[in-house]
């Protein structure tokens, strides 16, 4: 048997296209980029899906693998594959931010524990919304749904040399205030309350200047923070639902699914 370079670098591409993309999207989004996934684990899982879906996409371009022309092809399945699991670690981004917010004000900022998905010191407050979104997501099935916008991009972006448009990746840039918003939105019942709970501290503290504010206030702050966060709980998993809407939204704006 003997085969042409053409009939091997077809072969080649035809793999290694796809694969660029679905890794870059593993290595990105969250659940999937966890500190706690090995590495090796994640390059089989990239590897078993690209495996799947390579025979359902259309044929790639016939271009030599080492070529400029591939070059550029793969950098746009990168840029692809970054820009989906960028878009999700933005909504969970919202929560660490959120969380980040209502602990300072509750006085728990010095309480911080290691963010198992980015390798990061975090709040603890923020670790708690973390591993209550991580489970929501799942539990929604947002992990499939993503594998499934994944699997129809290479329909609608095909494996070429252009990719996201260049108001694809303003909108996605712009997309970016959505995570200080949606972590204002979570923490800023809880912020609301803890300022009158400070403000009523600092007036007993002039009524009565004798008392020991600081170790009657912080008790009291941090009871009423953990009842805050108990009682808002259900806005704050409404709130990371929405968030969760709008980035699929996003995602297959940017690559032209219709749904």
């Amino acid at each position: 048997m003997s085969f042409t370079d053409a009939q091997l670098s077809a072969w080649l591409a035809a793999f290694m296209w796809p694969f660029l993309r679905i890794g870059a999207m593993v290595m990105a989004a969250p659940v999937f980029n966890s500190r706690q996934v090995p590495m090796r684990v994640r390059l089989l899982l990239a590897f078993a899906l690209t495996l799947i879906i390579a025979p359902l996409i259309p044929p790639p371009p016939v271009v030599p693998v080492f070529s400029h022309q591939a070059f550029i092809i793969a950098l746009q399945q990168v840029l692809i594959g970054i820009a989906m699991g960028f878009i999700l670690q933005m909504v969970f981004g919202a929560l660490v931010f959120g969380g980040q917010v209502i602990a300072l004000s509750m006085g728990l900022g010095f309480a911080s524990m290691m963010d198992p998905q980015n390798g990061v010191q975090v709040p603890v407050v923020s670790q708690y919304y973390l591993i209550l979104a991580t489970l929501s997501f799942l539990l929604l099935n947002g992990h499939l749904f993503l594998l499934q916008v994944l699997a129809d991009s290479f329909h609608t972006l095909p494996v070429a040399m252009d990719g996201i448009s260049r108001n694809g990746l303003h909108d996605l840039i712009a997309w970016a205030s959505r995570m200080f918003v949606g972590g204002l939105l979570i923490a800023l019942p809880s912020m609301a309350v803890l300022l009158l709970v400070n403000l009523g501290m600092g007036i007993a503290s002039r009524a009565a200047p004798q008392l020991n504010i600081f170790a009657v206030g912080f008790p009291v702050a941090m009871l009423v923070g953990f009842a805050l966060m108990w009682v808002t709980l259900p806005d704050v998993l409404s709130n990371f639902g929405e968030l969760l809407n709008d980035a699929f939204a996003l995602m297959m704006r940017l690559l032209l699914i219709q749904r």
